[in-house]
């Protein structure tokens, strides 16, 4: 599972948005959203960079991971 954080990420429509983005990566990923933590879990067998590009092409960018 990989998780990224999502700072844009705040309603219904985003979790949709952000579904749609990794689905049209790997049709077949699970895709888990927290809104109030801004998290999204993804359990696909799509590489992590893979997933990023595709959130960031749909307008929502992860946040860099903490140091």
């Amino acid at each position: 599972m990989t998780t990224f954080h999502i700072p844009a990420m705040s309603c219904g429509h985003c979790v949709r948005s952000i579904t749609e983005a990794v689905q049209a990566t790997d049709a077949q990923a699970q895709v888990q959203a927290d809104l109030p933590t801004h998290s999204v879990h993804i359990t696909s067998t799509t590489p992590p960079e893979a997933l990023a590009a595709a959130l960031a092409a749909a307008g929502y960018p992860p946040a860099p991971a903490a140091a």
